[in-house]
């Protein structure tokens, strides 16, 4: 598959860490970002690459000439007049006969490429979206999405949003059908995201990719420290699904938010004080942060799933307003008994995922790569200790109700302890 790597931007946001080399040049661990991201590339036999250069664009291709010395086949193509982030798509489009990656060049990542571009297969769309949650989602472009991952709307960041919202972006990694080029677009410079990707919305022909690998930009000076720091600590390498993953599960109700019984109304639904930061705190780790919930509300009839993904839409909205963010959610909507008014007599059976059971952890782990031993179960009663057991993870118990792996007064204090 080749892969198209779009590095003609000029960086003005990070101008104070660089300003006289293309932003894809600029080094973190003495190495340019657009070589790391062509050193993970070819790790995973991705070696046909062209990279559409403008500002600057010489000082890309003098480094990195045909690309042999890194192992790759390099072309070019430099915009002598700035044609937008997609423009240069259509001058170099009888090369792109199949599907491709297209990649943004001023971000770090590891990610597991070989698994994206065969769920795109089976997807079989015409574009598939790398989008993951990310701590600024606030002015982000938002994707929605149906239950099929199938995009509904794309929300760029002039466009109003809900109220409430799934901290879902689209990271700068696609892949694409030849196919979506073959619209005539006349306008001197082609936005990519406005003009090629938003207008697919709502037709079933572009899919979401939701994974929690790292994939970040350095746009500003404040995000490119973060992600050198990242790289040092291994953060970067380690997100990569190829390898085993660490996850901190959570309960929902009276761990992340208080306990009101059985939640019923989005109004009822509060942070408990200290849990952004206990949950900015796992983002900033090796764990991933999964919610894994009980919600017979759903079996009783007293919610519907559609207001039920509007709590938890509040619940990600709070939190990427302070900067942190869950990368999964999981919820069991079953209840065993019968035999009460307006049930839902499709959700009254005897399930696997509600906890104590471990189905949802279970699924997690497979569908995230998680080395449950490494991971630990949080929550504030027996049965999300006793799940956690079942898994094969560490617990965290807020209160005394049981004894756990840790016993503590909340899930800040819990997480403290387990992130030294």
């Amino acid at each position: 598959m080749k892969v198209v790597i779009m590095a003609g931007g000029k960086g003005t946001r990070i101008s104070s860490v660089a300003s006289d080399i293309p932003k894809p040049m600029i080094k973190i661990n003495d190495r340019p970002v657009l070589e790391t991201e062509i050193e993970c590339l070819r790790s995973q036999g991705f070696t046909d690459i062209i990279i559409t250069v403008s500002h600057l664009g010489s000082i890309i291709m003098d480094y990195f000439g045909d690309g042999k010395k890194f192992g790759v086949n390099i072309e070019y193509y430099n915009e002598v007049e700035p044609l937008g982030n997609a423009g240069a798509l259509f001058k170099i489009k009888d090369k792109l006969t199949e599907d491709f990656l297209l990649i943004n060049a001023d971000a770090i990542f590891d990610i597991d490429f070989n698994r994206f571009v065969n769920y795109h297969k089976e997807k079989g769309g015409l574009v598939t979206l790398f989008t993951h949650p990310n701590s600024h989602p606030y002015d982000s472009g938002l994707i929605i999405a149906d239950e099929n991952k199938s995009v509904l709307k794309w929300l760029a960041k002039e466009d109003e949003r809900p109220t409430y919202y799934k901290n879902r972006v689209n990271a700068g990694i696609h892949v694409l059908s030849p196919k979506v080029l073959d619209d005539v677009i006349n306008t001197p410079k082609v936005d990519l995201d406005r003009q090629l990707l938003k207008p697919l919305a709502n037709t079933g022909k572009m899919f979401v990719y939701d994974s929690p690998e790292y994939v970040k930009d350095m746009g500003t000076p404040d995000r490119y420290y973060s992600v050198c720091e990242d790289v040092k600590k291994g953060i970067v390498k380690r997100r990569n699904l190829c390898n085993k993953q660490k996850a901190i599960f959570l309960d929902r109700d009276g761990t992340i938010n208080k306990y009101v019984g059985f939640l019923r109304d989005i109004n009822q639904f509060e942070l408990i004080d200290g849990v952004t930061e206990a949950i900015k705190k796992i983002n900033h780790s090796d764990y991933l942060c999964i919610v894994i919930t009980n919600q017979p509300v759903i079996a009783r009839g007293e919610v519907t799933l559609e207001e039920l993904d509007e709590i938890h839409n509040k619940m990600q909205t709070l939190l990427g307003n302070d900067g942190a963010y869950i990368d999964a959610l999981y919820y069991c909507p079953h209840h065993p008994d019968k035999g009460f008014a307006g049930e839902r007599i499709e959700y009254k059976i005897n399930c696997d995922c509600r906890k104590p059971k471990p189905g949802l952890i279970l699924q997690a782990a497979k569908e995230y790569n998680i080395d449950l031993s490494e991971s630990w179960m949080i929550g504030d009663g027996k049965n999300d200790v006793q799940c956690g057991i079942n898994a094969g993870c560490k617990t965290g118990l807020i209160g005394n109700e049981i004894k756990a792996d840790i016993n503590d007064e909340s899930l800040l204090s819990i997480i403290n302890k387990i992130i030294k």
